[in-house]
């Protein structure tokens, strides 16, 4: 990628240095806009200047919902170039889970998509210091709301900052929250040095530079992929239609040469009907991240367009990539090798003890992209070296990429066998009667916990006491189904990750 003059140390100065290398390159384009280097770092610092002269900014927290559109990434760098910090907030959030997020930053500003704008109000009656909502831009039609200020309008009137403030590359940049899968959500401080790092990291990781096009099909802008994007001094598409076919036209349109997407679309495309009519013309790589993409769907992919179909790991404590598999030279079923500066080891769950290549445990992860800590005072989950305890279990291959096996939190015990319901699922979603399954834990008085299946059927009169035994004859003892439920839909996260404390407290209630 080209280099700039100096390194940046703060997070918006990846766009600045960007604009002072490639001015004229463009950053970011959608259906309706198109900005060059130079134009985004233009706006982004109008955007600081509001940030600054309106809330008087420093050490203050904005917070952004996270559009796939380019007005966030002009407010996401122009809240920190303007001396704030961002914290970044789901688009799907509802009620009582948005109002938590809300109120945990700190924020008493937000800026929110005029389709969030119902939302935000209503979540406002359970926090008061949020004094001031402002729209990205004015409606979905391009008209204004009324009573409703919009970013836009008030960058557009607004000169820029010459500047960004003081800033120690330790200072927090972002909050960002854990998926709140297995609890209340975490907010995440990241620093300008964590975020720096990890969009040097990622950009390396996925092999982008200068000449790439990136297509980002995911449903909200996740910080990494922009990060990323400017650190190499890409080209950025957002395609917002859900469509895998009209990405893949997208993707042509555009001469994407790398393809973004959540397992759950990838899934979709891997299915649908019109995928022997589809190509990918330009695309070097397929890259899927969210959560774990099913094994047939990515060989299914792989196998039609020719292109490897890369996974990744990380978390929202780590900024958030610590794993990439190797779009050259991919491992099936593995995150791949660690990024750049990054370390990895397992430990015995119980222990702590540091395992050998091939053992299961804990995987801990060590490097510059670890957060500095939680929010509120939270305990932190990195140890005096270092360490962070990420509460997944995995393993790590002779040749040094990961494995991830399930969550700490949802792996159990049964006669003191650990059990994991990824595993047992991977059995159970072969069964020809099976269009979608999760596997969850229950209490049993004599052994620990048992495994529960959640089935959602191929047709109505499916025999789930067959789906069962034929499953269970699959299994070991101790991993084997007591019990079996038809379901409509298995409820997942926005990204795609199972809502297994749902499906717990659903199964703890199911009659025998």
């Amino acid at each position: 990628m080209p280099e700039p003059a100096t390194t940046p140390d703060r997070l918006d100065g990846l766009v600045r240095a960007a604009a002072q290398t490639v001015p004229h390159r463009i950053a970011l384009r959608d259906k309706d806009t198109q900005l060059s280097y130079a134009e985004l770092d233009a706006r982004i610092s109008c955007c600081a200047g509001v940030v600054r002269d309106r809330w008087q900014a420093a050490g203050s927290v904005v917070a952004l919902v996270a559009a796939l559109d380019p007005a966030f990434a002009v407010a996401y760098y122009g809240i920190v170039r303007g001396g704030a910090s961002v914290a970044i907030v789901n688009a799907h959030l509802r009620g009582e889970n948005l109002a938590h997020v809300l109120r945990l930053s700190g924020a008493r500003i937000a800026i929110v998509t005029p389709q969030m704008r119902d939302r935000i109000q209503e979540a406002r009656r359970w926090i008061p210091e949020l004094t001031e909502v402002l729209l990205t831009r004015g409606g979905a039609t391009g008209s204004g709301i009324a009573g409703s200020e919009c970013l836009d309008d008030l960058i557009a009137g607004h000169p820029p900052v010459e500047s960004s403030p003081p800033a120690d590359a330790d200072d927090i940049a972002c909050i960002q929250f854990t998926s709140g899968t297995t609890g209340p959500a975490k907010g995440v401080m990241l620093s300008h040095r964590n975020l720096v790092t990890n969009a040097r990291q990622v950009a390396g990781a996925h092999r982008l530079d200068g000449d790439a096009v990136m297509l980002n099909h995911l449903p909200s802008f996740h910080p990494m992929h922009l990060n990323a994007g400017v650190a190499a001094m890409a080209t950025h598409v957002l395609c917002a239609s859900e469509d895998g076919a009209d990405a893949i036209d997208e993707a042509n349109n555009h001469g994407a040469t790398h393809f973004y997407s959540l397992p759950v679309r990838l899934a979709r495309l891997a299915a649908d009907p019109r995928l022997p009519e589809l190509r990918l013309a330009t695309a070097r790589t397929i890259l899927s991240g969210g959560s774990a993409l099913a094994p047939a769907a990515a060989e299914a992919l792989s196998a039609h367009f020719g292109l490897a179909v890369v996974q990744g790991y990380g978390l929202a404590e780590t900024s958030p990539l610590t794993h990439g598999d190797l779009p050259e030279h991919p491992t099936p079923g593995s995150v791949g090798p660690t990024v750049e500066d990054t370390e990895c080891r397992t430990v015995d769950v119980d222990t702590r003890r540091p395992l050998p290549p091939g053992e299961r445990g804990e995987v801990q992860v060590r490097g510059p992209q670890v957060m500095l800590g939680y929010l509120a005072g939270v305990e932190s989950p990195i140890d005096s070296e270092g360490w962070l305890s990420t509460g997944d279990i995995g393993y790590i291959g002779d040749d040094g990429v990961l494995f991830l096996v399930d969550r700490l939190k949802d792996v159990f015990k049964c006669d003191n066998w650990l059990v994991s319901p990824s595993e047992v699922e991977a059995v159970l979603a072969r069964h020809h009667d099976v269009a979608d399954c999760a596997v969850v834990d229950v209490p049993d008085p004599f052994r620990g916990a048992v495994a529960h299946a959640f089935v959602v059927p191929r047709s109505p009169g499916t025999d789930l006491g067959r789906v069962l035994a034929d499953t269970n004859a699959e299994l070991a003892e101790f991993e084997q189904l007591h019990g079996i439920d038809a379901i409509d839909a298995i409820p997942r996260s926005p990204n795609g990750k199972i809502l297994r404390r749902d499906l717990r407290a659903r199964a703890q209630h199911t009659p025998d």
